[in-house]
């Protein structure tokens, strides 16, 4: 999956997983193609899956409030996606069978995108990114190298749903990356 297209149609004809046959729409992503910012959430929602868009639920539009108050677009400035391009059902914790098996299309993302910084929105992004021994209450907010990226973890915007007292800790690590991300452009 060398080009977009590529990627696209493997997503599209997927059915590695019992979860392609109850879906509506394959998520891929969403975003500027070419931007130095890429957001990893968990899995599509149920709004998702409807529209066939990552966070476009009541969550996205959190993320999205916070990302338009720091001047932050997704057509401009960042590229979204999620570990899964499926939705599981009644919106569950992915399984590690469904992460295997889609996390060969979220490398390829990375490797079109070539983002220069990486958020794992929440737990399951965090663990597939940067590693099964970090806690997200711990470790979010702090910045990791792999390779040539720069990687931070945040609460998903749907923890703050459930917790509004986790917004301030989320938009401080929003702040975060909008520094790192200014940092990195002036170079």
């Amino acid at each position: 999956m060398t080009t977009w297209e590529e990627l696209e149609r493997s997503c599209l004809s997927c059915t590695k997983c019992p979860i392609s046959k109850d879906r509506t729409n394959v998520v891929i992503g969403d975003g500027n193609k070419n931007a130095k910012l890429m957001f990893i959430g968990e899995a599509p929602g149920e709004e998702e899956d409807k529209q066939g868009k990552p966070f476009v639920g009541r969550a996205g539009k959190l993320l999205d409030l916070a990302l338009d108050a720091l001047e932050l677009s997704r057509e401009n400035d960042f590229y979204i996606c999620n570990i899964l391009k499926c939705r599981p059902p009644n919106n569950r914790v992915p399984t590690e069978y469904e992460a295997q098996n889609c996390l060969p299309y979220l490398r390829a993302q990375v490797k079109l995108v070539q983002p220069k910084i990486i958020v794992c929105l929440g737990a399951t992004a965090m663990k597939y990114i940067l590693g099964r021994n970090l806690k997200i209450t711990q470790d979010r907010g702090k910045w990791f190298q792999k390779g040539e990226f720069h990687i931070m973890a945040t609460y998903h915007p749907a923890a703050l749903l459930r917790d509004p007292s986790k917004r301030e800790d989320f938009y401080r690590d929003l702040k975060s990356v909008k520094e790192k991300l200014k940092e990195m452009i002036q170079f």
